[in-house]
């Protein structure tokens, strides 16, 4: 299935990516992108971490949903798509809400890279502690609601961010815990569209862009290290 990729990289990097193992929390517009590209890219070690359930509202934008699996768990929709793809795959699965209680539960084990793609603040938090404190590398999506264009999508580091009311939300999180900002993300220099209501809205244009550029990023990051 690698032909294609194999005539713009060797076979050698090819199976050193094949034995990383990522980890990927959150696999909704954004992740769902970033789990698609990584199977396709030949990245077969996965974990997956997300509690939700398939929902109609996510047929405009994750690429995991359809009309045949709403109301099915999440992650298990992902898996069963990855090895549809791949089916040499390593799929784990953890259809939990990540928090401080269980996150030991899924560093069980040892990460190569971490693809923060969930959308709650503490869990960011948690995700790019355990990441500094144990040395994993990580790339974490800020934003990505209430925005329509996706070439304002780009790669930088967290302090360099602005007009993102998530990521300087996380900003706070982590200055107030002595944590670095010096970690890459991926955010839009678009300015969110106000709502009036509190739910953002999002198309499929800026996350799908988002999670492509976080795989670009892991891609490019291990084959420069490994």
């Amino acid at each position: 299935m690698f032909e294609k990729t194999l005539k713009i990289i060797d076979q050698n990097l090819l199976e050193k990516l094949s034995s990383q193992h990522v980890l990927l929390v959150g696999i909704g517009g954004v992740g769902g992108f970033a789990l698609e590209s990584l199977i396709r890219l030949g990245i077969e070690n996965i974990t997956i971490v997300d509690s939700d359930t398939i929902e109609e509202s996510n047929l405009n934008r994750q690429i995991i949903s359809n009309k045949t699996n709403i109301g099915e768990e999440k992650v298990r929709v992902a898996k069963e798509r990855a090895l549809n793809i791949n089916p040499k795959a390593n799929i784990t699965t953890y259809n939990l809400f990540l928090n401080e209680e269980n996150l030991d539960v899924v560093f069980n084990k040892n990460y190569d890279y971490i693809l923060d793609a969930c959308d709650t603040i503490t869990t960011k938090y948690l995700l790019i502690k355990k990441a500094t404190e144990n040395h994993i590398k990580i790339i974490s999506c800020m934003g990505t609601g209430n925005r329509l264009d996706p070439t304002k999508v780009e790669i930088t580091k967290l302090n360099q961010t602005m007009n993102d009311p998530l990521a300087k939300a996380v900003r706070e999180i982590l200055r107030n815990n002595n944590i670095t900002l010096n970690i890459p993300v991926v955010w839009s220099r678009e300015v969110p569209k106000k709502l009036k209501e509190k739910a953002p809205g999002s198309i499929v244009f800026v996350p799908a862009t988002a999670g492509l550029c976080m795989t670009y990023f892991v891609f490019n990051d291990l084959i420069n290290r490994i």
